[in-house]
């Protein structure tokens, strides 16, 4: 003996397969309406990403010129400038010597500038340097 299913349970679960007009718009209309900001949002973090590493970039390139100037005690000269070459371009440095209060104790800032979305930045890294007595 087989059975079958009445034709109304047949055509009730044909009918639930898919969606009605009313839900794909609604969809469409959620979509328009978070993808801007979501958009937004992703432009901001991937420019926050860029000032970020640019600014690691500054940092380190002034640590690793500050430490050469004292290590080679070319700081003791003052006033000096340049760039990093090739391989950082757009990165300028200087370098300005003042007193400390021992006249023996200098304190040597190392300030490094770019340019990021048009605007002028700088860091600029201090330390401590003693003059040694020929």
């Amino acid at each position: 003996m087989t059975t079958t299913l009445p034709n109304t349970t047949i055509s009730r679960s044909r009918r639930r397969r898919g969606f009605t007009f009313a839900e794909l718009l609604a969809t469409v209309v959620l979509i328009a309406i978070i993808m801007p900001v979501a958009m937004r949002t992703v432009a901001l973090c991937t420019r926050l990403g860029g000032l970020s590493r640019k600014e690691t970039e500054a940092a380190s390139l002034a640590r690793a010129k500050l430490t050469e100037l004292i290590t080679s005690e070319d700081w003791q000269s003052g006033g000096q400038r340049g760039d990093f070459g090739s391989d950082w371009p757009g990165y300028q440095w200087s370098t300005d010597v003042s007193s400390w209060s021992d006249s023996l104790v200098s304190e040597v800032r190392l300030t490094v500038k770019w340019q990021s979305q048009g605007l002028d930045r700088q860091i600029t890294l201090a330390t401590l340097a003693y003059a040694e007595e020929e």
